[in-house]
């Protein structure tokens, strides 16, 4: 695995999109312990994703415009119900929750975040290649895959710890927890809006 490889995987798993937002806001609400499962959540379906490519899905998906629409529009009507939740501060994502939430559901809603976005592995069938050699076989492209998914858990636990680090200050000041839920709220409407008007 090339230093070039982690350095942009890196840089991907870096660029808030929705798995990102995801665990922020977990992490916010449930503290480290439920960043991590945010994180292992988004991993997962990272994983599933990095499958479905390498078994050649996504040219599938590529190709089937009705297909792609029923996931993609699935993924939009996720995203705006989690904006609306969090907005109104029910639920898991709520940043003043003092309960915590069961590991299951937020690993379960990480998973459902990322599985409803059906570019991914399209992602995946076009970074992959660029790392591959001619003469590479599975072993290669699992690697690749193991590497990538690894990547993505590390820099989510990043997000996680600097969510959790500073909930207490956050969770003491009620106008930037009301601030933090609106601009969560807002950021999985946008991310939906964004998947709507993605296309195949």
């Amino acid at each position: 695995m090339s230093p070039e490889y982690l350095l942009t995987t890196f840089v991907v798993c870096l660029a808030p999109g929705i798995g990102v937002v995801y665990t922020l806001s977990v992490a916010l609400a449930q503290g480290m312990k439920g960043g991590f499962w945010a994180a292992v959540g988004c991993t997962l379906a990272t994983l599933f994703h990095m499958g479905v490519a390498m078994a050649g899905l996504a040219a599938v998906l590529h190709g089937s415009a009705v297909l792609f629409q029923a996931v993609k529009f699935a993924g939009v009507g996720y995203l705006l119900w989690m904006a609306w939740g969090t907005l109104k501060g029910v639920g898991g994502l709520d940043v003043q929750a003092a309960e915590p939430q069961p590991a299951l559901r937020i690993v379960r809603r990480g998973v459902l975040l990322n599985l409803l976005n059906p570019k991914l592995p399209m992602f995946f069938l076009a970074f992959l290649p660029q790392f591959l050699s001619s003469g590479d076989g599975t072993p290669a492209i699992v690697a690749l895959g193991l590497g990538f998914a690894a990547m993505t858990f590390a820099v989510f636990l990043g997000y996680a710890a600097v969510a959790a680090t500073g909930r207490e200050a956050v969770l003491s000041r009620p106008a930037v927890m009301a601030w933090l839920r609106r601009a969560f709220a807002a950021s999985f409407a946008a991310l939906g809006l964004r998947l709507a008007l993605e296309r195949a």
